[in-house]
């Protein structure tokens, strides 16, 4: 029987392997379920909110979002980067109640989360949140829109993460491309395409960050949609009485900014000898969701430049081997025109060929039309991706919520969707050819010039991009004729606490030994220093590190440096904190009223700003009871490389030849504590001369 048994498994295996293996091309799928959107519900609270409610009992979960009608095109020029900044210290800084980290640890404890947000043309508040502790986070949620405190703190180490990330910007390069792109297509000195500079960010204060949340941060100014496990019944009281204490009126947000782009056609290239690729970005302003031709520009993209079996990968990536990652998109934008973009990298060698197959591609969409097969897998690739934007009550609610934000119809998904699907051959042609221009063209490209095949002017005139990141600009306070004359007598009254005016124009050398103690943030080790000044001007340290020893010298305009590896001219870097340090001298700086170069101005009841004629500043703040300085700040290169501003704070005064000065100092970066100096020996005119101080090891 057994036997039998294994014959006849046997045999229907022999049978099954001759049948032949159906081809993937002979299976049938069953058409995509048509999308339903819910209908939320609808409301506005007494105070103007409106509210849009949609319930979702498949999981014990309540999730919200509020979105404010502002965004970063509201900066001001000269603040940049203000919108975002304030939209992370809402969070950070915590509301008059409770600090951000004491937030943090609330929300940790019941599994919840708040956030905020800015982007071009909106800022957003969100929340989640288990369905047994809605209220709680619901109050939080209420507390960080309408209390934000903006803690000094938090601004500080935010502005600080912004100047570090300005700092690092060119480190990858194949960011550089699509970001110079927006700034070519909308314009470098407008909201749509500006970017933060360490400039803009040191005029950013804390009181800017309240002005902005109060201009834009009202009720009738927001519209709020929440979803999850809850009954609409019931939430609509709920939030009418969290909310109705919330009164704030402001007039209306202005229209966001018109676009004042022009198209700026040509090639544009910033060297990068690091890299072994190319990396590009080609484009020109596109248009709005709005646009008649969009879903036959949607599908136009998707054969020219959207996935493996596109035009570009084909040919680029596949038949000529010019590319890994090549790729196009048409990205309209809801209010503002967008942008026609490809984007991908190359090997050095082949950069020119690369964008030359590029613009043929883009002839061939113009000129002929597609395939009946390309059309089809497009439009399919296109409407299948509709379930993506539906696959949850999040994502349906927050897309409802776009479209009512930014004027659409309900149903405009639906019109798009039909719309996709009557795309014709004949319509992809004629909007290619209306929409799609070459001659509008901008072409950025970075990579090593030294490896391309064929230069890059072999494509037509290049532009040079300067990618050097500017220094910050010292900031110097407004002055009048009361303001010099008050900050004529503050440093007067400093000068007699610290001995007088004539003691401290007596120094003729100073010498002062010390140990700096650095906090785990700076590197966490002591360093022992000698210090040597020989009036007006000549300046030399030397510096005992765990690694050995760095000395330095430099008579304010020129200079030099040993270290382990040798001795070699100072770097215009460490020449401009030198230069700082000869500033700050105490001396020399309490005497500045006598200096023709230097202006003194008071910038409060009990505070100087001293600024140069070469551009250097400091502000000294003095204590009111003993009219000794009690800090001083100033910016120079922090940790990372980027400006900060740094503030020395003094104490324990002790007099040294008849001239007061601190033995111990605390220095802070951006408000955060980075070293602790101690003196240990002070020396003044012991007879140092020039020559000695500039005698190289």
């Amino acid at each position: 029987m057994k036997r039998r048994i294994v014959i006849l498994a046997l045999v229907a295996a022999a049978v099954a392997a001759a049948q032949p293996v159906p081809s993937y091309k002979t299976l049938k799928y069953p058409p995509l379920p048509q999308v339903k959107i819910p209908e939320p519900v609808e409301f506005t609270l007494s105070n103007g909110i409106r509210v849009l409610l949609l319930e979702d009992h498949e999981l014990p979960l309540i999730r919200g979002l509020a979105l404010v009608r502002t965004g970063n095109l509201f900066d001001p020029p000269e603040k940049r980067g203000l919108a975002q900044v304030m939209a992370d210290v809402l969070r950070s800084g915590g509301t008059k109640a409770k600090t951000g980290d004491q937030i943090d640890e609330e929300l940790e404890n019941i599994a919840g989360s708040v956030e905020a947000g800015m982007d071009e043309t909106s800022a957003s508040i969100s929340f989640s949140g288990l369905k047994e502790t809605a209220d709680q986070v619901l109050a939080v949620f209420k507390d960080v829109l309408t209390n934000p405190e903006f803690r000094q703190d938090k601004l500080d180490l935010t502005l600080t993460q912004y100047r570090s990330a300005i700092a690092r910007r060119n480190d990858d390069a194949s960011e550089i491309p699509a970001r110079e792109l927006t700034r070519i297509l909308y314009g470098p000195d407008t909201p749509y395409g500006w970017q933060p500079e360490y400039e803009h960010l040191a005029r950013i204060h804390r009181e800017d960050l309240i002005a902005f949340y109060q201009r834009y941060y009202f009720p009738k100014n927001i519209m709020l949609a929440i979803y999850g496990d809850f009954t609409a019944a019931e939430m609509r009281p709920k939030l009418e009485k969290l909310l109705a204490d919330w009164k704030v009126e402001q007039p209306p947000a202005p229209p966001f900014p018109p676009l004042t782009a022009k198209s700026a056609p040509g090639v544009y290239f910033a060297p990068k000898d690091d890299v072994t690729q190319t990396f590009f970005s080609i484009g020109h302003l596109g248009g709005t969701l709005r646009d008649p031709d969009y879903p036959a520009l949607e599908v136009a993209a998707n054969i020219l430049g959207e996935g493996f079996s596109s035009r570009l990968v084909s040919r680029i990536r596949t038949q000529l081997g010019y590319a890994y990652s090549i790729g196009a998109t048409w990205a309209a934008n809801y209010n503002h025109p967008g942008t026609f973009r490809i984007g991908g990298s190359t090997k050095s060698m082949t950069t020119v060929e690369t964008v030359q197959a590029i613009r043929e591609e883009i002839d061939k969409l113009r000129t002929t039309e597609v395939t009946e097969k390309e059309l089809d897998e497009a439009k399919q690739a296109v409407l299948n991706s509709f379930v993506f934007f539906f696959d949850s009550p999040a994502k349906t609610l927050n897309r409802v919520m776009r479209y009512e934000y930014f004027g659409y119809p309900k149903d405009f998904l639906f019109q798009y969707q039909k719309a996709i699907t009557a795309v014709t051959r004949a319509d992809v042609l004629r909007a290619a050819k209306e929409h799609l221009h070459p001659d509008e063209l901008a072409i950025v490209t970075v990579g090593n010039p030294k490896e391309f095949g064929k230069p890059l002017t072999t494509l037509g005139k290049v532009t040079d991009l300067d990618l050097t990141i500017p220094e910050p600009k010292q900031e110097v306070a407004k002055s009048d004729a009361a303001s010099l004359a008050r900050g004529k007598q503050i440093l007067q009254r400093a000068q007699q606490a610290m001995g007088g005016a004539e003691k401290l124009a007596a120094v003729k050398d100073a010498t002062h030994v010390l140990e700096l103690a650095l906090e785990p943030a700076a590197g966490g080790f002591k360093v022992k220093q000698v210090s040597m000044y020989v009036a007006p001007d000549q300046l030399r340290q030397e510096q005992e590190l765990p690694f050995g020893k760095i000395t330095i010298y430099t008579d304010g305009k020129s200079g030099w440096m040993a270290t382990p590896q040798g001795v070699q001219p100072m770097p215009a870097e460490v020449l401009k904190q030198a230069s700082g340090v000869l500033l700050r001298e105490p001396s020399e700086l309490m005497l500045s009223d006598r200096d023709p170069s230097r202006t003194v101005n008071a910038v409060g009841e009990n505070a100087i700003e001293i600024s140069t004629a070469n551009g250097l500043s400091v502000r000294i703040e003095f204590d009111p009871a003993t009219g000794l300085p009690a800090r001083e700040i100033y910016t120079e290169p922090g940790q990372n490389g980027a400006p900060a501003q740094t503030t020395d704070i003094f104490s324990d005064w002790r007099d040294v030849a008849g001239v007061k000065l601190p033995f111990k100092t605390i220095q802070q970066e951006n408000g955060t504590k980075m070293l602790e100096m101690t003196v240990s020996e002070y020396k003044i005119n012991s007879g140092l001369a020039a020559a000695e101080l500039s005698k190289r090891p």
